[in-house]
């Protein structure tokens, strides 16, 4: 602590991202990065924008990329008006506590859920109240409208880390009973295996619904996240923005990002191929013995009835294959597992019967 620093920051617990490891060909299954690449066109794209055009300030409101975010959900009404864009969703989701959670009654979220939504509260002051999910660990929606008055409400669908999908019906039914609260609907890994609630954008105006290009687009180092809303939703977002950064994104994200959405065609091959994977992957848990939620995502969660969570994750490092261990009490005996490429996953389920030999009380 230094006493040049504003009282704050001495409360904060800072949100602490997967490991990201500078040793050489390891495994990665720890970050829900999409094994395969993004789309050559954004790549195209990319390059074409390392000009000497560098030397100019971007698009401060991203038009290209709202244009074609829009067009790609034109179905649903959604006009470049309902459209706002950030550096990563994560910047998104923070620009949504400030512009939109900050109330005097406390928001909801589930008690096991991205571990950014506290640091985000606590950075903002926003009070909360975790809403524990069932012991199946799916969020039951009834749990929420009986929890009270509320600031907002806001949950990952999927659920992270369990990747388990409320379906479309129960989130319209949340979001249609709670007409005076902003519902934010977090659709980070929604791609691999759920429906959109931005079809419901046009007739709800309390719900907001975020992406992110990190996942289904596999563009996470290039940080380009988006909200779809009602326009008055984005109006907030944008005043929040233009108060903090003008230009969260530089020319060569806004053309990247552009093509990507654009490319329909590699977003389905590679939406489809993670898929595939994760379902053998899911088969050969099973066969291990792994207790394996029902996942709609890139990843999946994982326990083994007889083995300790973190020691088959320290014996997965000695082979060069890392997965995320998490120590909260009602997950400390869950990992949570990447879908890699199938010779990732091929390697680590080759890998998990030596150190499944022992079991937790040997």
């Amino acid at each position: 602590m230094s006493k040049y620093w504003s009282p704050i920051v001495s409360r904060l617990t800072p949100y602490t991202p997967g490991e990201q490891p500078k040793i050489s060909n390891l495994i990665k299954l720890n970050t829900n990065e999409n094994p395969y690449g993004p789309s050559p066109l954004a790549i195209a794209a990319i390059q074409r924008e390392a000009t000497s055009a560098l030397r100019l300030y971007p698009n401060p409101d991203s038009e290209p990329l709202k244009l074609a975010i829009a067009a790609q959900n034109a179905e649903h009404g959604i006009t470049p008006a309902h459209v706002f864009v950030g550096n990563g969703s994560d910047e998104v989701l923070a620009h949504a506590f400030h512009a939109l959670l900050q109330h005097d009654d406390p928001i909801l979220y589930p008690d096991i859920t991205y571990s950014f939504y506290p640091t985000y509260s606590n950075l903002y002051q926003v009070a909360y109240k975790t809403i524990p999910l069932a012991d199946d660990f799916t969020i039951r929606v009834d749990d929420y409208l009986n929890a009270g008055k509320n600031g907002g409400i806001i949950f990952p669908n999927p659920n992270a880390p369990t990747g388990c999908l409320l379906p479309l019906s129960e989130v319209e039914r949340l979001v249609a009973s709670q007409p005076d609260s902003t519902v934010i609907v977090d659709e980070a890994y929604i791609d691999f295996g759920g429906e959109s609630a931005i079809a419901l954008v046009s007739r709800y105006p309390n719900l907001l619904v975020v992406h992110t290009l990190s996942k289904s687009r596999s563009l996470a180092g290039l940080r380009v996240g988006f909200a779809v809303g009602h326009p008055d939703l984005i109006i907030a977002l944008e005043r929040v923005k233009n108060s903090f950064n003008s230009y969260p994104l530089d020319r060569m994200a806004i053309a990247g990002a552009t093509a990507a959405i654009e490319d329909q065609a590699h977003f389905e091959y590679t939406r489809l191929a993670v898929i595939k994977s994760r379902n053998t992957l899911v088969e050969g848990l099973t066969k291990l013995g792994f207790e394996v939620l029902p996942s709609a995502a890139n990843f999946v969660f994982a326990r083994h009835p007889q083995h300790d969570a973190a020691e088959v994750a320290a014996g997965l490092r000695s082979d060069g294959i890392i997965v995320r261990h998490f120590t909260s009490a009602r997950i400390a005996q869950f990992l949570r597992i990447t879908v890699g490429s199938d010779a990732d996953c091929q390697a680590l389920l080759d890998a998990l019967p030596k150190h499944l030999q022992k079991t937790a009380g040997d």
